[in-house]
């Protein structure tokens, strides 16, 4: 199960209405946001695939300026793939989403 810490960054006339797109998404905990527009939050799913894809979710809501990766945390599915199980799509091993 990938778990990221993001910086989540928009103008901060914006932020009020990027906090509550945030909070409509059940993978997504902020922890805390400042007056600049910088919002910290940790991002938990069940694969790397759908932890890009969160990301670019987040990333494409028009308010929300970059999706800033500061930690990750993919250490189940590297173990999986050690023991030769296959992982569909790791995190980074992907053509970028359109």
């Amino acid at each position: 199960m990938p778990i990221s810490g993001v910086v989540i960054t928009c103008r901060p006339s914006e932020k009020a209405g990027v906090l509550r797109s945030l909070a409509a998404i059940p993978a997504v905990e902020v922890f805390g946001d400042d007056e600049q527009g910088n919002i910290v939050a940790v991002l938990e799913t069940g694969s790397s695939e759908d932890m890009e894809k969160l990301i670019d979710r987040i990333s494409k809501n028009p308010c929300v300026l970059q999706v800033g990766l500061t930690y990750l945390n993919t250490e189940d599915e590297a173990e999986r793939m050690a023991q030769g199980e296959p992982v569909a799509k790791p995190f980074g091993f992907r053509r970028p989403l359109a």
